[in-house]
Formats: C-alpha cells, structure tokens, sequence
C-alpha cells in the first residue's frame, strides 16, 4: 500500500510512542540504536509495523 506523507509521519509517529513506553520492537537487528524514532522509521522501511490505516473512500469534509 502506498501512504501519503501525512500517513506515513502519523503511522511512524505513532510506532515511536509506542516504542517509548514499552512495546515490543519487532526488529532483531537494533544494535545501538536507542532511538524510538529511528526504529520506528526501521520498521515502517522494512513493512513490519503493526499500525493499519482506514481511508475512507469519497469522504466529504
């Protein structure tokens, strides 16, 4: 699936704070890095982040 920018900054973002208080990182190669950001971004880079996006399709704002 393609994600808009916005998508994506939310979806990383989001993965981030989860890593930061607690979660499981599904990554096994993360030696050194102790970023929450970093990892995340490792994580979407490799499709393995357990976020899902719902679009709604012809939304009226």
């Amino acid at each position: 699936m393609t994600y808009t920018r916005f998508e994506r900054a939310r979806i990383i973002g989001a993965r981030a704070l989860q890593i930061s208080m607690g979660a499981p990182i599904l990554l096994e190669d993360v030696r050194g890095v102790v970023d929450p950001m970093e990892i995340s971004m490792r994580e979407f880079g490799r499709g393995i982040v357990p976020i899902t996006v719902k679009r709604l399709l012809n939304a009226v704002h």
